[in-house]
């Protein structure tokens, strides 16, 4: 079986040492004589895979005591409402800064389920081009929280310093670029991410949330939309996805043996230099509507001359194995996501093809 070159914005490229152990391990997981999807999610085989899971995460991540690591259901559009219903009390409101068609969902959503401001809007002609400066701002110093989005999988838009909000908690939605590079966790309230992009299959979704936070969270919630009921019986409070958070444990498991975050950030920044220099060097051909300081490690976007011609340099690259290269419906052009799991040789190849469909 011949594998293409996948360039999916998500569910993404995973590893294929990790696709491989779980091929292995189908029908058997650990001599057990079943399926990781069989086994209770109460007994010793599948809690053994949950608990290496959770510390696979705290090892890459260097996630203190001082958090709770949660896998849960629902995607992290979920937690555009699950974050507002338990950090903000009655009367209080939450900072939204708004960089993207993700977060101006989570702005609305917050909007309903509590008080929500936005604290920059940087849409401009239905478009988003950069992120904006700390100095662009306008923080309410006694806020619920701060929310961001990380990364940008539509516009192809990327905070590559986060944001100063005092003692005003950081929450962050890093469904598209979590584990591509080392962060410092202690500069956030909450972090969560859907893992269909760099973490795992679709279906689990990793939030790592302050015990403090979680502590002093809303109360008058249903109980399962309550963070405090999750943390209190580590995410096993009723089913959850076993066979995704089985999948979460291959694929940081892989990570781990690569090297750690520090050494997948490397191979990521080079990837995504070399996509960004054909675009440049080309510049009359190919142009990116993405200010450079801005722009992504994760998701390049870029445009051609005319939608036909996108049209026709997306079908050439199916013709070679390129796979899930048209942009949004929403905005057009080309998309290469180059998550973790996208190999540099799948980079070289598009770029090669970049060079020669130009000059055809």
């Amino acid at each position: 079986m011949a594998r293409v070159f996948n360039f999916n914005p998500g569910p993404a490229a995973l590893p294929l040492e990790a696709l491989e152990r779980a091929q292995r391990e189908l029908l058997d997981v650990g001599g057990s004589g079943m399926s990781i999807m069989e086994h209770s999610h109460r007994g010793k085989v599948y809690e053994a895979v949950h608990n290496e899971a959770i510390a696979l995460v705290r090892q890459l991540l260097s996630v203190s005591d001082d958090y709770d690591v949660l896998l849960l259901q629902g995607g992290a559009t979920q937690q555009f409402a699950l974050v507002p219903m338990n950090l903000l009390d009655p009367g209080k409101s939450a900072d939204y800064v708004i960089t993207g068609s993700w977060s101006k969902k989570a702005f609305k959503e917050a909007q309903i389920a509590a008080e929500a401001r936005a604290a920059a809007n940087m849409e401009q002609d239905g478009k988003y081009r950069r992120i904006p400066a700390q100095s662009e701002l306008s923080l309410d110093a006694q806020a619920g929280y701060v929310h961001i989005t990380s990364n940008n999988t539509i516009a192809g838009t990327q905070w590559h310093a986060f944001p100063d909000t005092g003692n005003v908690p950081l929450v962050a939605d890093m469904s598209s670029d979590l584990m591509w590079r080392p962060i410092d966790v202690s500069k956030f309230g909450v972090i969560y991410a859907g893992a269909q992009k760099n973490l795992g299959p679709a279906g689990i979704t990793l939030v790592i949330v302050r015990k403090d936070l979680v502590e002093r969270g809303r109360k008058d919630i249903p109980a399962i939309f309550q963070y405090r009921t999750h943390a209190a019986e580590n995410s096993l409070s009723n089913t959850p996805p076993c066979f995704a958070i089985y999948m979460l444990r291959n694929v940081l498991d892989v990570v781990t043996k690569q090297g750690g975050l520090a050494a997948v950030e490397t191979t990521n920044r080079k990837k995504a230099a070399l996509l960004y220099s054909v675009i440049e060097e080309r510049s009359d051909f190919y142009s990116s509507p993405v200010e450079k300081d801005s722009r992504s490690m994760m998701n390049v976007v870029f445009n051609l001359k005319t939608p036909e011609l996108e049209a026709e340099f997306i079908a050439e690259a199916q013709k070679r194995s390129m796979m899930g290269l048209k942009g949004h419906r929403s905005v057009g052009g080309v998309r290469a996501s180059i998550y973790n799991a996208v190999p540099a040789a799948a980079v070289e190849a598009l770029a090669a093809f970049m060079r020669e469909f130009k000059s055809v």
